[in-house]
């Protein structure tokens, strides 16, 4: 739990961070309640994930600033909480170290809609040390069609030392044994 409230100096500053997750109905989407409280309590909004899916919208927040200032973030939660009867979890944590050998590239896949298929897409990135940075999928109804279609972008970090062209090698081909069509290109900022 030490690691978990720990600071680190980035530029001469006190860094703490922490870290805000909520689900709520759609309509009641916490993103400007919550971006307020942070910004009242003297912290930044360091990174922020906001996604509606079906009739419900998640939130993940990550608050920047010195001790007092997440400390003072961290009870205007519990109020906003109380208040809003909104489900809020947070907990402090630290800034990621860098991943300078990770190499960022971007995976997408379309396929007929069956069950198993992000699983196997994800079990073929594990099993070769490759972290899966941000996933996003759905199930869609092909337009012409109508047929139940499946779609992912997956975000990866590929280590630097992987022979990529091998790697993409072995994913289509993976991807063509499952009848996916896919694509895996470096991300560009």
């Amino acid at each position: 739990m030490k690691a978990l409230n720990r600071s680190v100096a980035r530029n001469g500053a006190t860094d703490n961070q922490l870290l805000i997750s909520t689900l709520s109905p759609a309509h009641r989407a916490p993103i400007l309640a919550l971006a307020k409280r942070i910004a009242d309590s003297g912290c930044n909004l360091a990174d922020a994930r906001v996604s509606t899916i079906g009739n419900d919208t998640s939130v993940m927040l990550l608050a920047s600033g010195s001790w007092d200032a997440v400390a003072k973030l961290e009870t205007a939660l519990g109020k906003l909480s109380r208040d809003e009867e909104l489900q809020i979890v947070h907990y402090r944590t630290t800034p990621r170290e860098p991943t300078a050998h990770l190499l960022p590239y971007l995976v997408e896949v379309i396929a007929a809609d069956r069950p198993g298929i992000l699983v196997k897409i994800i079990e073929f990135f594990s099993r070769r040390d490759i972290s899966v940075e941000q996933l996003s999928s759905m199930r869609y109804q092909a337009m012409q069609t109508g047929a139940e279609m499946f779609q992912a972008q997956i975000t990866i970090g590929i280590p630097a030392e992987t022979h990529i062209a091998a790697l993409r090698d072995d994913f289509l081909e993976l991807c063509d044994g499952l009848n996916l069509d896919a694509i895996m290109d470096p991300v560009k900022f």
